[in-house]
């Protein structure tokens, strides 16, 4: 599943980024990459998605959500 499919509140695991290549380096340089652990904590109506990672907030677009795809995680 992608970010966009996820439920607000719950803990997810990074799979895998399907974004292009500039994109992937970004999300690198923010600490997401592939086994990451990632909590969702809104999904606005707008598309974005609002995560935390390794205690920072993020909000992130359609299209980037869209090409992250993650696994569920048991904190």
């Amino acid at each position: 599943m992608t970010l966009l499919e996820t439920q607000k509140g719950e803990s997810y695991r990074v799979k895998n980024i399907m974004e292009q290549e500039n994109v992937q380096r970004r999300l690198e340089a923010l600490g997401i990459l592939e086994g990451t652990r990632i909590k969702v904590l809104n999904q606005k109506k707008s598309g974005s998605t609002i995560i935390r990672v390794r205690g920072t907030r993020w909000a992130l677009g359609r299209d980037i959500a869209g090409g992250i795809q993650v696994e569920g995680y048991d904190e």
